[in-house]
């Protein structure tokens, strides 16, 4: 397949992935710790493309930031935005080291690094509104350590945590029938590395 077909199936599927992460906190269940809400799945898209490529990830990411843009506040708007950092860096990470996704351990430690990341990331965009005072009044009230830190940062990372724990589980289906990059890359270098170790044996 030329490089042409694969540009044209990684904008496809990245317009898919766009479209599923305006719609997924639309219908998706919303869970409200004070005054911070966190809507199931709503990173998963984001997370899917990384499965595919540094590229895709990152359109999605801002694909999805301007469809907030368009529709919901500002704060939650950059904070989609703010994706853009974590979706890049773990995409690229998956590209030179692929096999993490067919090992769980391994992979549920770059999980829990990308919910770090991804956690930092949105707690800056917040402090900054916090700062220049354009937050519901219910942050105020709570104070910043406990409304920010505790409830958006320590939220946000278990949010991140299982979101990506099901992009996981959802990439690794589609993988058994559909050509999702980084895992046929996994699974091409794994046979490779049979081969050696049976051709040495």
């Amino acid at each position: 397949m030329g490089r042409s077909s694969l540009s044209v199936r990684q904008l496809a599927l990245s317009g898919l992935l766009i479209a599923m992460g305006i719609m997924i906190p639309m219908y998706m269940p919303r869970f409200t710790m004070g005054p911070a809400s966190f809507t199931l799945a709503s990173h998963v898209p984001v997370f899917i493309a990384m499965f595919v490529s540094p590229f895709s990830a990152a359109v999605v990411a801002v694909g999805t930031a301007f469809g907030f843009f368009m529709t919901a506040t500002p704060i939650i708007a950059f904070r989609a935005l703010s994706h853009l950092v974590f979706a890049v860096l773990g995409a690229i990470y998956l590209q030179k080291n692929p096999k993490i996704v067919l090992k769980t351990s391994q992979f549920m430690i770059f999980n829990s690094v990308i919910a770090l990341i991804h956690a930092a990331v949105e707690l800056a965009v917040v402090t900054v509104f916090f700062t220049v005072g354009n937050m519901p009044e219910a942050y105020y009230t709570q104070g910043y350590f406990y409304s920010i830190v505790i409830l958006m940062g320590v939220g946000g990372v278990i949010h991140s945590l299982v979101d990506y724990t099901i992009a996981y589980a959802v990439g690794k289906s589609l993988s058994r029938t559909f050509d999702l990059p980084i895992f046929s890359k996994a699974k091409g270098e794994l046979h490779a590395d049979e081969a050696l170790r049976a051709k040495i044996s």
